[in-house]
């Protein structure tokens, strides 16, 4: 009996695996029609190291670790593919055969023209929920355009434009950075700092009050404790993507203890929303009344929903993506401008000559028009690509303009739910578009430049970066004030000459941080001439 019934689940068994193996065989041999019918050839493929992808996936994982994920990628197609190659397959487990593009036609394709046949990976909801819920980075369809459109109003441009919030916290990180008698800082990471300041300001812009404004409560929650479970939980956020469906894999004990802490930060602002006791701190905007004047997503959701679970999610998405991006581009931007004295000092001259010395002098439509420190902000998210690989899949047969047949031109036939990486760190190295320095810091390079679809920081089409501008915005006017108020910028990082590194936590900051010291701009005295025995000068 024992063998009768081993023998009827074998041949069950082989039957199963023959129908899969057919009915296998039959798609692939429709989508091969399909693609024929359409002129699409396929593109080139890498060789696979192991049958089930995993030597790529250790060295990328390796390569993250060692700080250089970025480039472990480009690397990867320009020595195995060719720098003439830009749209390959790739094994890279857990993924079957992933498509991998630093086209710009491509880009074009996925983001605006062919939109509506792609989305960010299913799996991504449960990859990031115990960190960040569900929200606008995590939901797909539906849920995903009412989330954008309860956000929509909080970066309105008459948001944007009022510069009251963002004044008031770069305030407070200036003066956090005194100088000695002789004008100098001592040498300091200015990435921590900007971290904290980003942190407080998007606290306040989503709930209406940061901590600091709130540090006469005992209770309240501190935006260190707050900033380094966040990083800690994006830590293995980022290892849960690679491993893709099978990030379950990954939730150990102390994710769970950083996503607690994560979310206690985000639960006390709703608890003094619900408990009534939101306003009995004054409030920064309007302290004569009962509630702000501006736009806050706290209130406007909290008239949808008493739901807590649902007002953190959404606004923790938000929370998280606005402090990483604007602080790392601010530590970013410092990290360059401390090896490029030539810039920095021809920053601060157009700074000056654009919004003067003096910080109430600063508007909206000027930081929108500085057309120079633009350039600089370009090129740094060219140079890091902070969102540095984005993810989407098919979600219906369709094909991608570029990249097939063995000159590359072909169309590419793209079955529903392939798998398509774009790679912006790669796309934004690529001689042939930014000229043949593309690792050097030059913003010069975007005179006379309009990007198009090679330039992506923020993704395209519909589901862009809703907080774009603001970030852009912050980032502006941050540096306008650290310009006006600082002439000089040294690099003090030790050892000298180190590579550039990029540490992974979904965004990407710099490995080594932004350590200078900076000199306070002088200024001749307007009283008497006398000035301060530092040659008729006085600290600005």
């Amino acid at each position: 009996m024992a063998w009768l019934s081993f023998g009827f689940f074998f041949g069950a068994a082989v039957i199963l695996i023959s129908l899969k193996l057919v009915s296998s065989l039959i798609a692939r041999r429709r989508l091969n029609l399909e693609a024929s019918r359409q002129g699409c050839e396929p593109p080139y493929a890498l060789p696979n190291k192991d049958f089930l992808g995993l030597t790529r996936l250790l060295g990328l994982l390796k390569a993250t670790k060692e700080e250089r994920g970025p480039q472990y990628l480009l690397d990867t197609i320009n020595a195995e593919a060719g720098e003439d190659v830009h749209t390959l397959h790739i094994h890279i487990f857990p993924r079957a055969q992933t498509l991998m593009t630093r086209d710009p036609e491509n880009v074009k394709a996925i983001f605006v023209t062919h939109a509506s046949s792609f989305e960010i990976n299913a799996h991504r909801s449960g990859i990031f929920r115990p960190l960040l819920g569900d929200g606008i980075f995590t939901s797909r369809g539906e849920a995903w355009r009412h989330s954008r459109g309860l956000l929509r109003p909080q970066f309105s441009r008459e948001q944007l434009s009022d510069l009251t919030l963002e004044q008031r916290h770069v305030d407070t990180l200036l003066s956090s950075l005194p100088t000695g008698p002789d004008g100098w800082t001592e040498v300091v990471d200015l990435q921590p700092h900007f971290f904290r300041m980003t942190l407080e300001a998007m606290t306040e812009f989503l709930y209406g009050h940061s901590p600091s404004q709130l540090d006469a409560n005992p209770s309240a929650p501190s935006t260190p404790v707050f900033g380094h479970h966040l990083d800690a939980g994006k830590s293995y956020i980022n290892t849960r993507l690679a491993l893709g469906k099978f990030h379950w894999l990954i939730h150990p004990r102390a994710f769970t203890n950083h996503c607690n802490q994560v979310h206690a930060y985000v639960d006390y602002f709703i608890q003094q929303k619900f408990q009534h006791r939101w306003w009995k701190a004054s409030s920064p905007t309007n302290p004569d009344t009962e509630k702000p004047k501006k736009f806050i997503l706290l209130d406007e959701l909290a008239k949808q929903t008493s739901n807590a679970q649902v007002l953190r999610s959404e606004t923790l998405n938000v929370l998280s993506a606005g402090r990483d991006t604007t602080a790392s581009l601010l530590a970013w931007l410092f990290y360059f401008l401390a090896r490029h004295p030539v810039t920095f000092s021809h920053l601060r001259s157009t700074i000056l000559s654009t919004f003067g010395p003096n910080p109430q002098d600063i508007t909206f439509p000027q930081l929108k028009n500085c057309t120079y420190l633009h350039h600089c902000i370009n090129e740094t998210l060219r140079m890091t690509a902070i969102l540095p690989i984005m993810e989407r899949v098919s979600l219906e047969d369709t094909t991608l303009p570029r990249g097939g047949g063995k000159d590359g031109q072909k169309p590419i036939f793209i079955p529903k739910g392939q798998s398509v990486l774009i790679s912006t760190y790669a796309l934004q190295m690529r001689a042939d578009i930014w000229g043949s320095d593309p690792g050097v810091f030059r913003p010069e390079r975007w005179e006379n430049r309009r990007p198009g679809m090679e330039f992506v920081p923020f993704g395209g089409g519909p589901r862009k970066c809703i907080g774009q501008q603001f970030a852009l915005t912050s980032a502006s006017y941050t540096m306008v004030r650290l310009l006006q108020r600082f002439d000089k910028c040294e690099n003090m990082e030790t050892p000298v000459g180190q590579r550039i590194r990029f540490q992974h936590g979904l965004s990407i900051r710099s490995g080594t941080g932004a350590v200078v010291r900076l000199r306070e701009a002088m200024k001749p005295n307007t009283v008497d001439g006398s000035g301060d025995g530092e040659g008729g000068k006085e600290k600005v």
